[in-house]
């Protein structure tokens, strides 16, 4: 078995079943791509550095196609062995999917809104119905025609006028998130003339439907910097700007609030926000300032009556809720309603008219928290749960006394739940349906702590089919991200069955850079205190050994875009600790992409990563690098991935990382490259075709396990 081959067996099994293939069937062996080395000298405060692969960001150049093919023909033919269990795969997860699907309607303006899918079509059906849900159902949107005859589609941002006759909707047809708003009568059935291209997807309209403003991005950076005003039934050129975003460390967009008297502009930086407002009754009126930004001051504003109410870190790390009467909107006007709490992270505020619904967070589970506006009391939901994920659903109807939220959990389908405020009822509009049966009693959620380097507790999520788990002896999936305070709480995937049920272990970890335990726990996770986020992930590995939930040689890690520099890292440091690793669209060149302000996303996240060109930032950046720090050593089994048109981590960056990694490795671990040429950041865009690439992902697993069935 291969379970107990050595590394260097392993890859001697793959060489021959390799050499069989070719030979049987007449085809040509693919040699192990090497990639040309033109080397830079790049030099930053006296340390110079040599760029072998830095030619690799000339987009479209033939000889960077011809070594993405190269690398492209090389993964298929060394995964070969697994296409049959690839197709298998990929049959099993979509065969769990129900194929004619609903999503449960909401109440707006009159109409109940729902998305619904047929058969194996790849793309949803948008609709509504008037009144009722025994109305006539009105189809505003087919996006299988639209998408039909093009290898990528999406729709995204749809809004419908107040006047309930046009729907606008964004248009991407080459995954880099540049969008069209076209715009579509939904009485008539027909295409509107107007056409906005180069924009982010989402329009607000004005009260009476003559406008929509809408986000435009700089055509280099991708930075979302401008607001404009569009009057329907004229040309784009007719367009007039209402604001720019001049500081290149924050973007801007505009929307409507939930009350929707009025349009909001938001400018965003990773430490800082400021707003705009106008009331969208007077569309061609000037945006009044809401409050200046200031420097570490993040808030956030809804609108309720003659009140805004504002969620802030004035003061307040975890944030506090504070509101302020419409006509005194400036700090110093403001009251406090929440105070601070050490202990609680105010995640998100919902208003109604009756009731303050907050999403928070208490050592690291989600808690839903309602207060009753008239009589001053408040309570939780109550989800008894070990670790879960709960989140405030859509709740467009202020008047309403019913909270709409999602649950679910590692082991418990997503569930759309409306909760009577006042009765404290609960009625399950509907639980996501595993086709072919599912029960969740055959498998066991738990949450662990591991301890870190410095001696800080780390959260872990797992789940494993009780059936086939035995101390010590299985292989477990450990998945990590760990940026931009973003969360991953415990959910549950019908997809990751298929690995539960071949006996793997799937975790979690909770690890510092995400909110998982407060805002605190972030920053112990970015800048100067990154190598928290790939040192606590270490000590999760180590911990699910330790404990007897892995075996010490079947664990393996995977992570995507800052979770892919994760990877990147951690097999840098210890690369004896995995078996294997995917490494999706992953962020590694992290020194040469800070550097370059011409790259979407760059300027943006100094507050993130630091500025490179400072010359602190700038040496602690390059002592964790996955790029830089590639040394002639051995390295785990990797499988990366990456999107030719990905506007996020540009294609360039895994590209160089495969070819440095190939240069000095010294080991005979598999090193597979896979970028698609059709896709971006977030792969293909149907509700199917994406399972292929999570099929070659795990086939990719199991074939390092010898689990062929």
């Amino acid at each position: 078995m291969l379970n107990f081959l050595t590394t260097k067996h392993f890859e001697v099994f793959i060489a021959l079943v390799l050499a069989t293939f070719f030979s049987c069937s007449n085809m040509e062996k693919p040699s192990v791509p090497k990639a040309p080395k033109k080397p830079i000298e790049l030099e930053n405060f006296g340390v110079k550095r040599i760029d072998n692969y830095f030619w690799m960001n000339e987009r479209d150049s033939p000889e960077i196609l011809k070594y993405l093919e190269e690398e492209n023909q090389y993964s298929k033919a060394a995964l070969k062995p697994t296409e049959d269990h690839q197709k298998q795969l990929f049959e099993e997860m979509t065969g769990r999917i129900k194929k004619d699907d609903n999503s449960v309607p909401y109440l707006f303006n009159g109409y109940y809104y729902y998305t619904r899918y047929e058969g194996d079509k790849e793309y949803p059906f948008y609709c509504r119905k008037k009144g009722s849900l025994e109305d006539t159902e009105e189809i505003m949107l087919n996006v299988n025609e639209l998408a039909k005859d093009k290898s990528f589609y999406n729709v995204a941002g749809l809004s419908v006028n107040h006047q309930n006759n046009v729907v606008a909707f964004g248009e991407d047809t080459l995954s880099r998130r540049i969008y069209t708003i076209k715009f579509k009568n939904i009485t008539t059935n027909k295409l509107l003339s107007d056409k906005i291209e180069g924009v982010s997807a989402h329009a607000a309209w004005s009260a009476d439907g003559n406008f929509v403003f809408y986000t435009k991005k700089d055509p280099t950076t991708l930075r979302p910097n401008q607001i404009f005003r569009h009057k329907i039934g004229t040309s784009q050129s007719e367009d007039v700007l209402i604001y720019e975003e001049k500081d290149e460390t924050f973007t801007t967009y505009i929307s409507k609030l939930k009350s929707l008297e009025y349009l909001v502009i938001h400018s965003s930086s990773t430490m800082a926000d400021e707003y705009r407002l106008l009331k969208a009754n007077n569309p061609e009126g000037e945006f009044k300032l809401f409050q200046p930004r200031e420097r570490d001051h993040e808030y956030g504003i809804e609108h309720l009556g003659n009140s805004f109410y504002i969620t802030t870190n004035w003061n307040a790390k975890n944030f506090k809720l504070m509101k302020c009467d419409t006509s005194n909107t400036l700090k110093e006007n403001w009251v406090e309603v929440i105070p601070h709490r050490e202990d609680v992270m105010l995640d998100e505020l919902e208003v109604f008219e009756n009731f303050l619904v907050l999403d928070e967070r208490k050592n690291g589970l989600s808690l839903i928290r309602i207060i009753n506006q008239k009589t001053g009391e408040d309570h939780y939901i109550d989800f008894g749960e070990e670790t879960y994920s709960a989140y405030i659903g859509t709740n467009y109807d202020m008047a309403s006394n019913t909270l709409r939220y999602g649950f679910n959990s590692l082991t418990q389908p997503a569930s759309v739940i409306d909760y009577n405020m006042e009765t404290r009822q609960k009625e399950i509009k509907k639980q996501q349906e595993v086709v072919g049966g599912y029960n969740a009693e055959e498998y066991e959620s738990k949450r662990v702590w591991a301890t870190s380097h410095d001696g800080t507790k780390v959260p872990i999520s797992l789940v494993y089919k009780k059936s086939l788990f035995k101390e010590g002896k299985n292989p477990l999936l450990l998945y990590g991200y760990g940026s931009y305070g973003y969360t991953i709480d415990p959910y549950f995937s019908s997809t990751r069955l298929s690995l539960l049920d071949r006996g793997f272990v799937y975790a979690i970890a909770h690890i510092r850079g995400s909110e998982y335990l407060g805002r605190e726990w972030y920053e112990d996770g970015k800048m100067l205190n990154k190598k928290n986020t790939f040192l606590d992930l270490i000590a999760c590995g180590e911990h699910m050994i330790k404990e007897g939930y892995c075996n010490a040689e079947k664990l393996y890690a995977m992570g995507g875009s800052a979770g892919g520099l994760l990877m990147g890292a951690v097999i840098n440091m210890k690369p004896d600790l995995w078996r294997g690793i995917v490494a999706a669209v992953p962020f590694v060149d992290v020194i040469n992409t800070m550097l370059d302000e011409s790259i979407p996303l760059t300027t943006g996240e100094f507050d993130e990563w630091g500025n490179p060109k400072e010359k602190e930032y700038f040496e602690y950046m390059l002592s964790y690098s996955p790029y830089d720090n590639v040394e002639a050593k051995a390295y785990p089994n990797m499988l990366v991935t990456s999107g030719y048109h990905d506007s996020q981590v540009q294609y360039w960056e895994p590209t160089k990382w495969v070819a440095k990694l190939r240069d000095l490795k010294t080991d005979n671990n598999l090193l597979l490259l896979h970028t698609n040429m059709d896709f971006g950041h977030s792969g293909a865009s149907g509700r199917f075709e994406s399972y292929k690439e999570t099929a070659m992902e795990y086939a990719f697993f199991l074939m390092l396990e010898d689990i062929k069935q």
